[in-house]
């Protein structure tokens, strides 16, 4: 199978873990799209969104997913707002199979809830944010070709369900 594995899905909900790991195991290049856009920008994604605003994240994601989806046998991690964008997931479908690899808002706030480098929770009331982009997220995530459990603590349990799918 020559198409790309691309994980998309939530903050905190696996998808770094995931597709480190199955990358690995099937001996492919992984992509996260947001460490490739910090790498060309020199600065993380918080300055970013700092400095320049969101919507210039937004476009720089754009590019880096119109780059990397004509590539191939590769595992694609993606930041997780990169389904606002619908174009995106139309690029990321064309040579690639899409895994949303879904937890839940309580499991989720839990993982990440301490910590400081996710720019769209430095507001007064992260639970709140959260809970908003969530549901915000929820029905564009439910446009992958298939969805993953990701609650538990393992990774081996989304990996599994991947391997079987592909």
């Amino acid at each position: 199978m020559n198409k790309n594995i691309v994980l998309i899905g939530f903050m905190g909900s696996g998808k770094s873990m995931v597709a480190q790991a199955l990358s690995q195991r099937l001996k492919r290049e992984c992509v996260a799209t947001d460490h490739l856009i910090e790498t060309r920008e020199g600065q993380s994604i918080a300055r970013i969104f700092e400095k320049k605003g969101q919507s210039y994240f937004r476009d720089l994601e754009h590019q880096v997913i119109e780059e990397i989806s004509q590539r191939s046998e590769i595992v694609i991690d993606c930041g997780g707002g990169v389904v606002l964008n619908p174009e995106n997931l139309k690029l990321l479908k064309t040579n690639g199979i899409v895994f949303y690899l879904q937890a839940s808002l309580d499991v989720i706030y839990a993982r990440i809830r301490n910590e400081s480098h996710r720019p769209l929770l430095l507001v007064p009331d992260p639970l709140r944010a959260l809970e908003q982009l969530y549901q915000q997220r929820l029905p564009l995530y439910n446009q992958a070709d298939y969805t993953i459990d990701a609650n538990d603590a393992s990774i081996e349990g989304p990996i599994a369900e991947i391997l079987k799918r592909i």
